[in-house]
């Protein structure tokens, strides 16, 4: 689970391949007033509805074959892409009883995907534009996996127990998140590949950080802006 705010992991749960994602709701301590926005994978409406008795809020995606009653419609601006904005109750009868309370359905067309989304939430309170922007932040969680899989070398295991597999794992999420809050704390306009990169040659270097990252960039800097000599 991906904090929207500070981009940094906040829960993680390794689990091995067989385990469905959706099993892991069950082990979350969810925030009052929090918001949890999470794929069509998530969609289980027990689960969803402890969500709602917690008095947290989720955002997710309807999934096609899902069946249900419109209450009411509210008026949208479809000039910013929200479709329609309603207020649904489910109409099967095992769902019904997973979840009885009333739902909001919002269908929402992405110009820049050309694409059309149905999200699904137990809140009523923001707006349909809102509930289609917190949704395209989940996106940051994918680009967290890709980032862990670029930088931190775990394409391949130095051990294969389910222990060795951990350990490993979690020394890169430990890795990016102490990079994060290192770049956070000190406002440096480097990117954490680069802080990484400057951590791995420098790591018996006394330097301070602050002063490590400085140099590094005015190095940047000299390279890129230093006087060429004309050959021709």
């Amino acid at each position: 689970m991906l904090d929207l705010k500070t981009e940094i992991p906040c829960y993680v749960h390794i689990t091995d391949g067989q385990v469905h994602e959706v099993n892991v709701l069950d082990n979350i301590e969810f925030e009052v007033n929090g918001f949890y926005v999470m794929d069509r994978g998530f969609v289980d409406y027990a689960r969803l509805y402890h969500i709602h008795k917690q008095f947290a809020y989720f955002i997710t995606r309807a999934k096609t074959n899902m069946k249900c009653r419109r209450i009411y419609s509210a008026k949208v601006d479809k000039t910013t892409g929200v479709i329609y904005d309603q207020t649904i109750k489910l109409v099967n009868s095992c769902a019904v009883k997973l979840y009885p309370e009333k739902l909001r359905r919002v269908k929402y067309f992405d110009k820049e995907t050309n694409k059309t989304f149905i999200f699904l939430t137990n809140n009523f309170e923001i707006t349909a534009l809102q509930v289609a922007l917190l949704y395209k932040h989940r996106w940051k969680i994918e680009l967290f996996f890709k980032w862990v899989k670029q930088h931190l070398k775990i394409k391949s295991f130095w051990g294969h127990s389910e222990n060795a597999v951990k350990v490993q794992v979690y020394v890169a999420i430990i890795t990016f998140v102490t990079v994060a809050i290192v770049k956070q704390k000190l406002k440096t306009p480097l990117t954490q590949y680069q802080i990484l990169q400057i951590l791995s040659l420098t790591l018996l270097n006394k330097t301070p950080l602050n002063q490590l990252f400085q140099d590094a960039l005015l190095q940047n800097q000299n390279e890129t802006n230093g006087n060429q000599l004309i050959l021709f």
